[in-house]
């Protein structure tokens, strides 16, 4: 069973920046298309950003312009960039991966989760 292990949350104040990673064990990283997700509480999970196995990326609206996912393939990791964050970014933030096989097999790998804490 692949893993997926997140780092780089933590409290940050209004304006600043973290990087998130998402390192994942196993192979074929470079096959999987990567989204982040976010869980602020009392509301539902929702898709921050994510990025194709080719490298299309996609954006939330309430984060463009303010964060960047990339990967590196080579390391077998996923980042997110986050500058200029609000308290409204607080949330826990989910790493996940997700490929079909050509034989219609579904891969869907999820981290743990870590907290991103915006405030003064």
């Amino acid at each position: 069973q692949d893993q997926l292990v997140e780092s780089g949350g933590g409290l940050v104040q209004p304006g600043g920046s973290l990087r998130l990673s998402c390192a994942k064990s196993g192979s074929m990283f470079s096959a999987f298309d990567m989204g982040w997700y976010r869980q602020a509480p009392g509301r539902q999970r929702e898709l921050a950003a994510s990025i194709t196995s080719d490298g299309s990326t996609r954006y939330a609206d309430s984060v463009k312009g303010r964060f960047t996912i990339s990967r590196d393939n080579a390391k077998n990791t996923g980042y997110l960039q986050m500058n200029s964050l609000k308290p409204e970014d607080t949330a826990v933030y989910y790493c996940n991966v997700r490929r079909t096989s050509r034989w219609g097999k579904t891969y869907d790998y999820w981290g743990q989760g870590t907290q991103v804490t915006v405030s003064s």
